[in-house]
């Protein structure tokens, strides 16, 4: 099962003495300055956890899977992560 939203407001109000609703906000505000960093193209690094990269997908040739007619995919951008090595040997400790 997924960790949601309200489990993570549920953790912080309680490891942190906060409301619900504190709790939520300081959840909120945290996600809008990731959501604003990354929609900016700027690259966000959290140590200890890892790098969230925005990178630029040129144009490129695909195909309408429904139809099978050729058409061209716009220019877009992507948010890839990368794993930062202190994450990675913890999630790899009870293996």
């Amino acid at each position: 099962m997924a960790l949601t939203k309200t489990h993570i407001v549920e953790l912080i109000a309680a490891k942190n003495d906060f409301s619900p609703a504190e709790a939520k906000d300081v959840l909120e505000e945290l996600l809008e300055i990731i959501k604003s960093t990354l929609a900016s193209g700027e690259d966000l690094m959290i140590s200890g956890f890892g790098k969230f990269q925005v990178n630029e997908k040129k144009p490129r040739k695909g195909r309408n899977p429904a139809t099978g007619n050729s058409m061209v995919l716009d220019k877009r951008r992507v948010v890839t992560f990368k794993i930062a090595g202190k994450l990675r040997d913890k999630i790899n400790e009870s293996n």
